[in-house]
């Protein structure tokens, strides 16, 4: 019986950073690939990637609500859906969202397993209001 090769998850790196040597865009693997692409989903609104106007989280619009547990819970439900919609790769462990009225920003703190992967991930995106 022939062994399985483990997965490997391989994404471009989103800063478009050249290798200094090969002058080739870096690549993200594994656990980072991931990392990045749950922080991407999270960041992205509705209609804003050209022909996928249904892949999006909407959480920036909550920036301005009055932060009340409703909208807390509406925010955690709409990273919950984006992620298990749209990142296979990701399981959901918990989801923590932190109102931070002295920097005017909201904190969304995300625990996932990567499949394949024993060790949780945690991931931390900051949301600012910016007007």
């Amino acid at each position: 019986m022939a062994d399985k090769k483990a997965e490997v998850f391989s994404d471009l790196d989103l800063g478009f950073i050249a290798h200094p040597i090969t002058q080739q865009l870096t690549r993200k693997t594994n656990r980072e690939a991931v990392r990045q692409s749950v922080k991407s989903l999270v960041l992205t609104d509705f209609y804003e990637r050209p022909f996928q106007s249904d892949i999006g989280c909407g959480v920036r619009n909550y920036l301005f609500e009055l932060f009340t547990p409703a909208t807390r819970q509406q925010m955690e439900d709409a990273v919950r859906e984006v992620i298990t919609n749209y990142e296979p790769r990701a399981e959901i462990i918990d989801i923590l969202v932190e109102d931070r009225p002295d920097l005017h920003a909201v904190t969304v703190s995300l625990a996932f397993y990567i499949v394949n992967d024993p060790d949780p991930v945690v991931l931390d995106v900051i949301l600012e209001r910016v007007r």
